[in-house]
C-alpha cells in the first residue's frame, strides 16, 4: 500500500497555502483494521488475539456498510464466544454497537457498547489498552458527552499517539466543543501522523466552519481522488454534496450525491442530501420520497423534523404532526439511553413544540459548550419565547466573523430576531443574505424568511446586490 503524504503538503502543493483552519464533526473513523480484530479496530493500537479469525475487514468499523456491519457484528459476537478474553476483540464490539446505533437511529445499543468496553478493560488495563479507551470517546461523542470525549481520547494518545480513533476522536471533541483553534492543531498534528480519508474530511470541516468553502471543496475533491474502497467514495462524495447544498449549488449537490449512490446504493446520507436537495429546488414529490425512505430506516430528529416540514408547506398537517411527535420519542427515548440530546431538543421543539421546554434544552446545552451551534440554537429559543434582546447577543455570536462560518439558518435565525426588535434594516439584509446563501435552507424557513422580507425596505445598493 502507497504511504499517504499529509494533506497540508498536498494542499501547500495545490496553492491552498498554509492557513487552513481545519476538522470535523463526522462520525467517520480511522485506518485499515487489523485481521485480527474482526471489524476493524485501529491498526496500530489493538493487540492481535492469535486465533482469532480474519473475517471481513478492510475497512474500520464506522465505514462499513449497514450490510457488512451486521454481519461482522454477528461474526464477532460468535467469535467472543469462542474467545472471550479477547480483550481487542470486545473495544471493536463495542465500536460497533455505536455504529450499530447511529445507523440505525437506536440509542439502545449504547448501554450494550458500554459493556462491550468495560469487559475489554478489565481483560486488559487501560494504562496499555488503548484500543477500549479510544472505543469510549466514541461512544461519549455518540452520546453528546463531548467533554468526556476529549478526556478519553486524550488518554488513549497517551497509551498510543498514532491511534487513528483517538487522533481524529479528539478533533471530533475540540469542534464540538467550540474550541476552534485547538481543533486546528489537533488536526494538523492528526494529518502528521495518520493522514488519510478521515483526516481529510475532518480539514474540510473546519475550513467550512471558518469560511473557506473554496478550500473546503479543494481538499474534499483531493480526498475523492484518492479513495479507493467504495464507503469512502461515498462519503466524501457526499460531503461534497453537502457542502455545494449550503451554498445553494443545488444541481453540483445532485451530482455528488449521485455519485455517492453509485458508490453505494444504501448511503443514507446521500439519500437524504438528495431528498433535501430536491425540496430546495422545489421538486416536493421527489423530495417526500426520498426523506421518507430516509426517515423510515433512520428516524434521527433532523431527518424526521426535515420530513415534517416537507408535509407542512405541501399542507399535510396531519403527516407533518406525526413526524414532529416522532423527533420527540426518538429524544426521549435517547435520553433514556443516557444520549444529551438538548441541542437537538432545542431546535426541534423551537420550531415544532413547546417554547419553554426550547429555552430549558438550549440553556443546558449552552452550558455544556460554547459552539456556533448551540449560540444559535440558545438565541433562537430565547426568540421564540419573546425575549428578543437576549436572544440577539447570541445570534450575533452565531453569525460572528470568527470562526466565520456562514449558515443560512442561523441568518435567517438573525434576521427575524432583529426584525422582531424593529430593527428593519438589518432584519432585510440577514433574511436576504440567508436566502442568497441557500434559497431553500429550510422548507418553512424560507417560506417565511421570504413572507418576512416583503414588508422590510430592501437594502440592496446601487448595484442591486445586497449586503451580508
Amino acid at each position: 500500500m502507497p504511504v499517504r503524504k499529509p494533506l497540508l503538503a498536498h494542499v501547500r502543493e495545490r496553492g491552498i497555502g498554509p492557513h487552513l483552519r481545519i476538522a470535523a464533526v463526522a462520525a467517520v473513523a480511522l485506518g485499515l483494521t487489523a485481521a485480527s480484530v474482526v471489524l476493524g479496530a485501529d491498526a496500530d493500537s489493538a493487540r492481535p488475539a492469535r486465533s482469532a479469525p480474519v473475517l471481513a475487514a478492510v475497512l474500520p468499523v464506522e465505514r462499513l456498510p449497514a450490510d457488512d456491519l451486521a454481519r461482522g457484528t454477528a461474526a464477532l459476537q460468535k467469535h467472543l464466544d469462542a474467545q472471550p478474553k479477547d480483550a481487542a476483540g470486545w473495544a471493536t464490539l463495542g465500536v460497533a454497537y455505536v455504529e450499530q446505533a447511529r445507523l440505525s437511529g437506536d440509542p439502545t445499543r449504547y448501554p450494550k457498547a458500554e459493556k462491550a468496553f468495560a469487559r475489554s478493560l478489565k481483560l486488559r488495563p487501560a494504562a496499555e489498552n488503548d484500543a477500549a479507551l479510544a472505543g469510549q470517546a466514541v461512544l461519549a461523542a455518540a452520546r453528546h458527552d463531548f467533554a468526556s470525549a476529549l478526556d478519553l481520547a486524550d488518554r488513549a494518545l497517551r497509551v498510543n499517539g498514532y491511534s487513528e480513533r483517538a487522533l481524529a476522536g479528539r478533533v471530533d471533541a475540540l469542534v464540538e466543543l467550540g474550541r476552534y483553534d485547538e481543533a486546528y492543531r489537533a488536526v494538523q498534528l492528526a494529518d502528521r501522523r495518520r493522514p488519510g480519508i478521515p483526516v481529510f474530511t475532518r480539514y474540510a470541516y473546519v475550513l467550512e466552519l471558518r469560511g473557506d468553502t473554496e478550500g473546503a471543496r479543494r481538499v474534499l475533491t483531493r480526498a475523492l481522488r484518492s479513495a479507493t474502497a467504495s464507503a469512502d467514495r461515498a462519503y466524501v462524495a457526499t460531503a461534497l454534496g453537502q457542502l455545494d447544498w449550503s451554498q445553494g449549488r443545488y444541481q453540483q449537490a445532485l451530482d455528488h450525491f449521485a455519485e455517492a449512490l453509485r458508490a453505494d446504493p444504501q448511503h443514507l446520507p446521500a439519500q437524504e442530501g438528495r431528498g433535501r436537495t430536491y425540496a430546495a429546488q422545489g421538486e416536493e414529490r421527489k423530495a417526500l420520497r426520498a426523506l421518507e425512505e430516509v426517515a423510515r430506516r433512520q428516524p434521527l430528529p433532523g431527518r424526521v423534523a426535515a420530513l415534517g416540514e416537507l408535509h407542512e408547506v405541501a399542507g399535510h398537517r396531519t403527516e407533518a404532526a406525526q413526524q414532529y411527535e416522532l423527533a420527540g420519542t426518538w429524544m426521549r427515548l435517547a435520553d433514556a439511553n443516557g444520549v444529551a440530546t438538548d441541542l437537538e431538543s432545542a431546535l426541534v421543539a423551537a420550531d415544532h413544540g413547546d417554547a419553554a421546554e426550547a429555552l430549558s434544552s438550549a440553556r443546558a446545552e449552552w452550558k455544556r459548550r460554547e459552539t456556533v451551534h448551540t449560540a444559535d440554537a440558545l438565541g433562537w429559543a430565547l426568540h421564540v419565547n419573546g425575549r428578543d434582546g437576549e436572544a440577539l447577543v447570541y445570534a450575533r455570536k452565531a453569525t460572528a466573523p470568527s470562526p466565520g462560518y456562514r449558515n443560512a439558518s442561523f441568518l435567517y435565525h438573525l434576521g427575524m430576531i432583529e426584525r422582531a426588535l424593529g430593527d428593519d434594516t438589518q432584519a432585510a439584509r440577514h433574511l436576504r443574505a440567508a436566502l442568497d446563501l441557500n434559497p431553500g435552507f429550510s422548507p418553512v424557513g424560507a417560506r417565511r424568511a421570504e413572507s418576512a422580507l416583503k414588508a422590510l425596505p430592501d437594502p440592496a445598493g446601487p448595484n442591486g446586490r445586497s449586503a451580508s
